[in-house]
């Protein structure tokens, strides 16, 4: 399957000269849905994992269909004020400014095999910064998840100690 066919790109979103990849087109075809949380479960396969981190909010939608399939605990990774016990946080730099985000402290156990989901890489920022706090809990991350791929971001170049796995990739902004 094409899965680049199923993603819309949205022109000047968020803001002027980014090219947003949009995953709701593929979300409402069934087969799409299937193929893709069949490729990253294939990534998966033989980890032994524990926790499946989502990061919000469209990482929250393939990482419960993994935590499920693969028999682990699902963990949101969410913006801040979303969370109501205590939390670890970490702030990053995105494509086009800052962000921050946060993990309940006792979601992730010492020794915890963590897979990491999101729906897209880009620079390689938001992604980081969850490994870190993963790690300063006592996690391993064992894989990171991606639908999408920014290549041309260089976003992986960040990630260099880790398992990446992406479905599809871009290599320009077009």
């Amino acid at each position: 399957m094409n899965l680049k066919e199923h993603i819309r790109n949205v022109k000047d979103f968020p803001k002027q000269g980014i090219m947003f990849r949009d995953i709701t087109t593929l979300l409402k075809n069934p087969e799409a849905m299937k193929y893709t949380s069949e490729k990253l479960l294939d990534f998966a396969k033989g980890l032994n994992v524990d926790k499946v981190v989502g990061i919000e909010s469209r990482g929250f939608i393939f990482g419960s269909i993994l935590s499920e399939k693969l028999n682990a605990g699902f963990i949101p990774v969410r913006k801040p004020g979303k969370l109501p016990a205590e939390k670890e946080q970490a702030t990053y730099q995105l494509e086009y400014g800052t962000d921050t985000l946060e993990i309940h402290k006792d979601a992730i156990v010492p020794g915890d095999n963590v897979l990491i989901h999101d729906d897209l890489l880009a620079t390689g920022g938001t992604m980081e910064a969850v490994c870190k706090m993963i790690e300063k809990l006592g996690g391993n991350v064992v894989q990171i998840s991606f639908i999408i791929e920014l290549s041309f971001l260089k976003g992986r170049d960040k990630l260099k100690n880790y398992d990446v796995r992406s479905i599809v990739e871009y290599d320009s902004e077009e």
